[in-house]
């Protein structure tokens, strides 16, 4: 867990791939507990922490997470979130290059619970969700395209689903296709760059994510910048 952004309000922390967001049935410890226990020894609180949680990633996903720091905070970030005033933006490292260097996807995606796993339909099916985001191609090599995707919608794996969908599983994405697992477990998905305003300052914070130490991740993303 690292520190990216911190007020009174609000913290934002970077997540490292297997972290559990929340606590779950595994029982791990989730990061929830710790980011609670850095804000208790960093600002020598007294007392129980309150932390809010107002949105997850998939445990295999490294990134930027935003907690609230106040119910206040947390109430209206809540609500940002579900009306999509919190824009983020996620890079992935897929198998291939898709057909088309930028587009925009949309599908009815449906979960199936008892496997964990959501399936992508080109027309509604019952219990299905539309689920709509667009992708751009920063930088490709001969195994491996470098994605920047923006959700339209929030469906249960919708990124890993709807790539998958189009021929370029996430890579490590085991269970949408990939053709082996990363070393480490992680999925190469990462939730980038996230862009709101503040809930109660009003001012807009943008906060970017570290890379993971990857050496595929490093040289895909300097292709990129040079592009």
């Amino acid at each position: 867990m690292t520190p990216l952004y911190e007020d009174n309000h609000i913290i934002i922390v970077y997540k490292e791939a297997g972290e559990i967001v929340q606590g779950d049935k595994t029982g791990d410890k989730p990061l929830s507990e710790t980011v609670k226990e850095w804000i208790k020894t960093e600002h020598n609180k007294p007392g129980n922490v309150f932390l809010g949680v107002v949105h997850r990633l998939d445990r295999p996903v490294a990134g930027i997470v935003v907690f609230g720091k106040t119910s206040k905070a947390t109430a209206r970030l809540n609500k940002m979130f579900r009306e999509g005033e919190i824009h983020k933006t996620y890079w992935a490292i897929v198998q291939g290059r898709p057909a088309d260097d930028e587009a925009t996807l949309t599908d009815w995606i449906l979960r199936k619970e008892k496997i964990n796993k959501s399936f992508a339909y080109d027309h509604e099916v019952p219990a299905s969700k539309k689920a709509i985001l667009s992708y751009k191609v920063l930088t490709h090599g001969d195994n491996y395209s470098l994605l920047e995707v923006n959700l339209k919608t929030g469906r249960h794996h919708q990124i890993r689903c709807q790539l998958a969908n189009i021929g370029c599983p996430i890579k490590g994405d085991l269970k949408y296709g990939a053709r082996r697992s990363n070393a480490d477990g992680s999925i190469s998905l990462l939730s980038h760059r996230v862009e709101f305003v503040h809930p109660v300052s009003h001012k807009t914070i943008i906060v970017e994510s570290p890379l993971p130490h990857d050496r595929l991740w490093e040289t895909l993303s300097k292709d990129a910048c040079k592009g």
